[in-house]
């Protein structure tokens, strides 16, 4: 079982920062990719960003490319992303994902359906 737990999410001005966190128990999700998944009111959800479990590779949606980055730390089962030049559109609740299906050194999820395990997630709301 799998346990992952976001943080840091919050209410920001166009142009601020933030930094999620999300720490993960139960087992060992340093051999696997991780990743963020976003979903606004009436969207779909949307993988924003994504890692392999070496952290040298990364993936990123058009969206956010140039202003998120997505980093791991495996020695504390943690991922984090952070999000530079927010943007109105950027407002969304962020899951943290794990994607279990696959262990090689350089894959990246890629899409929403790739994950296999979700927080519960943490909002992220800025104002123009």
């Amino acid at each position: 079982q799998v346990q992952l737990v976001e943080s840091g999410g919050g209410l920001v001005q166009a142009g601020d920062s933030l930094r999620l966190s999300c720490a993960a128990s139960g087992r060992i999700v340093s051999s696997f990719s991780m990743g963020w998944v976003r979903q606004a009111p009436g969207n779909e959800r949307e993988n924003v960003a994504s890692i392999n479990w070496r952290g040298d590779r990364t993936y990123y949606a058009d969206s956010v490319e140039g202003r998120f980055t997505i980093s791991r730390d495996n020695a504390k089962s943690s991922v984090y992303l952070q999000m530079d030049s927010l943007k109105p559109e950027d407002t969304a609740v962020y899951y943290c994902a794990l994607d279990i299906s696959y262990d090689g050194p350089y894959y990246t999820a890629r899409t929403v359906a790739d994950y296999d395990y979700w927080g519960q997630g943490t909002q992220v709301t800025v104002s123009s």
